[in-house]
């Protein structure tokens, strides 16, 4: 498929199989509703269980949430993505925010992923590919094919990527200046 061909489907809705910068990962384009709900749908995921976003630059960051001065210096010191859950996000579909009205995002610094970002000039859902309650996947081999055939499109990366982390660092950052690790 060509680039303009994945772009098109993911700015209609369609689902990809994808390296990032931590594991495999399932994606859309996060200000689609319809495409977030196929997400949840293929990983068996309850809608209560929230999903990770990823964004390719800090202005793109700050357009969807107030990033406090800790969370730059959290993302500058970190070894490893580290995905910070803000509060109060604008700009997103219901389906992405969780019931506290919090929303997890990593800025990726992965260029695979930029690119991606860039191309569809939206935020793009990075959640793992796994059924939901199951292991991350370590190889291409182990991800279910149930996850394969029911995602519009396998970037062929995917097939010989080596994830370098199972996950990235999980930290919540409340407005109210409490932080809390969840996955470090």
């Amino acid at each position: 498929m060509e680039t303009n061909e994945i772009i098109a489907l993911l700015k209609n809705g369609g689902t990809i199989l994808y390296p990032t910068d931590t594991t495999f990962g399932i994606g859309c384009d996060a200000t689609n509703p319809e495409a977030i709900q196929k997400i949840f749908q293929i990983k068996n995921r309850p809608d209560s269980k929230s999903l990770i976003i990823l964004v390719d630059t800090p202005a793109r960051l700050q357009k969807i949430v107030d990033v406090p001065d800790l969370a730059w210096d959290i993302m500058d010191l970190s070894e490893k993505p580290v995905t910070i859950i803000y509060d109060n996000p604008k700009n997103l579909p219901k389906e992405l925010i969780a019931e506290d009205n919090t929303i997890a995002i990593r800025l990726t610094d992965d260029l695979f992923c930029k690119k991606l970002i860039s191309k569809i000039n939206a935020p793009l859902v990075s959640t793992s590919a796994n059924i939901s309650g199951e292991p991350t996947p370590h190889s291409f081999a182990e991800i279910s094919q149930k996850i394969k055939t029911e995602v519009d499109f396998v970037f062929p990366e995917t097939e010989t990527f080596s994830p370098k982390f199972q996950g990235s660092s999980i930290i919540k950052l409340s407005a109210d200046g409490q932080v809390k690790v969840i996955r470090e």
